[in-house]
């Protein structure tokens, strides 16, 4: 629940309270599981039955009444819990972040906003893989569903302001597809930092229109000669793009009459490689300049790696699409909640959230819920024994007592709050 608390702040409490579904007062209710699932994208064991077993002896902490800790109720709740809540408070809670970045965080006193891609795989079900197809170049029942994740991060802060997720093959769900959904989120005056990907002329039009400046590596299928255009400096010119003569078959007719028909962008080198910016002039964004702030464009990769590979997304547990989606976007609010903690450390402490390691931060909390479980467990024992109630731990329970009984000796029974620890259950998970 300490979590939750910060969803329940002045600025998210009204995004929270919008999207609250008509609920009963039952043992799960939406604020109630949202915190769980929360819970569970943050902790070593992400496992439904843990968060049940924490929930429960929170409860028996408290003085409430017993309950049963099977995991269907808090599956069917999480089923229940609006998708439409956890788009919103992890856009929010990203966008505040980014606009609260101290002056330092920014470059040159500008937002900087960083654009990439990623594939996430998940469990071969029917349903996952009618929503989310397996590579076209796998066979029949060998791959794994895939999905596109599209996300928009804050420079400054590290937090995702805006995410899409799609297929990884079929029509009008490429990783640009998704990009240029995630377009509106950017607001004027902001830099976009991306790579050679997104240096087409269609997306740098959309973003000049909207006051947006960019900083892209150059597309690989673009020749730049140097000799032509204004000259600026060594391998430094400005040049126009004209419009492509073929609309693309996204684009509609009207769109495509509303293009320019031509853009003025500036090409440098640097680094070893050539560069498309929209700023135009050299003596406010020189090169060198310009080659720094290309090679924090590597944050978003390890963001990509936190967010992955130490939340654990690099393979989703749900075994139907809908809650695919649930699961990656409470995991994305994870995520964003981290890094709340990660940018009042860096304020406070007078350094940049980028020079704090996001793991160290996760483990930390970790720390925290797992010493608070621990004093909840000794002041009030679980309704039901989660040993007796798992098949694996009853055997390992029996072990116990047969090998104790050979020893003729009293066998040792574990305290209540250790069976979700040092049990590892083989029970399937659930469906939700």
């Amino acid at each position: 629940m300490d979590f939750f608390n910060v969803l329940t702040g002045p600025e998210l409490l009204e995004v929270t309270e919008a999207h609250l579904p008509d609920h009963r007062e039952r043992l799960y209710p939406p604020t109630v599981t949202l915190s769980m699932f929360l819970r569970q994208a943050l902790a070593a064991d992400g496992s439904c039955q843990r968060a049940v077993d924490a929930w429960a002896a929170s409860r028996a902490a408290e003085g409430l009444s017993p309950q049963s800790i099977r995991t269907g109720g808090y599956c069917r709740a999480r089923q229940r819990l609006p998708l439409s809540m956890l788009q919103a408070l992890t856009r929010e809670s990203g966008r505040l972040l980014s606009e609260r970045a101290l002056r330092g965080w920014r470059w040159r006193d500008r937002s900087v906003k960083l654009l990439d891609g990623t594939g996430i795989s998940m469990p071969d079900t029917p349903s996952n893989q009618r929503a989310f197809p397996q590579p076209a170049c796998q066979a029949v029942g060998v791959g794994f569903p895939l999905a596109r994740l599209c996300t928009l991060i804050c420079l400054g802060s590290g937090a995702v302001v805006a995410a899409a997720i799609g297929p990884a093959r079929g029509s009008s769900h490429s990783e640009l597809d998704l990009s240029r959904t995630l377009l509106g989120a950017l607001s004027a005056g902001d830099v976009l930092l991306a790579d050679a990907l997104y240096a087409n002329y269609w997306d740098v039009a959309q973003l000049l229109a909207a006051g947006v400046d960019l900083v892209m590596r150059q597309h690989g299928s673009r020749h730049t000669d140097f000799r032509r255009g204004q000259c600026l400096g060594h391998r430094d010119h400005r040049v126009r793009w004209p419009k492509p003569a073929h609309r693309p078959a996204w684009m509609s007719p009207v769109q495509y009459r509303s293009m320019p028909q031509e853009l003025t962008l500036r090409e440098v080198e640097v680094g070893g490689r050539i560069l498309v910016t929209s700023l135009l002039d050299p003596r406010t964004a020189g090169k060198r300049a310009l080659g720094e702030l290309y090679l924090k464009r590597w944050h978003i990769e390890l963001d990509l790696r936190c967010i992955k590979t130490t939340l654990g997304m690099e393979v989703l547990r749900c075994l139907s699409a809908d809650m695919v989606e649930k699961e990656l976007w409470v995991n994305l609010l994870a995520y964003n909640l981290i890094r709340l903690l990660m940018a009042q450390a860096a304020a406070e402490h007078a350094t940049t959230p980028r020079a704090l390691s996001f793991q160290a931060h996760r483990a930390a909390v970790d720390r925290v819920h797992r010493a608070k479980a621990a004093v909840r467990h000794q002041s009030q024992p679980l309704a039901e024994d989660p040993v007796a109630t798992d098949r694996s731990g009853a055997r390992r329970s029996s072990t116990t007592s047969q090998r104790a009984a050979r020893s003729k000796t009293t066998p040792q029974v574990l305290p209540v709050a250790q069976g979700p620890t040092t049990c590892r259950s083989t029970t399937p998970r659930s469906s939700a």
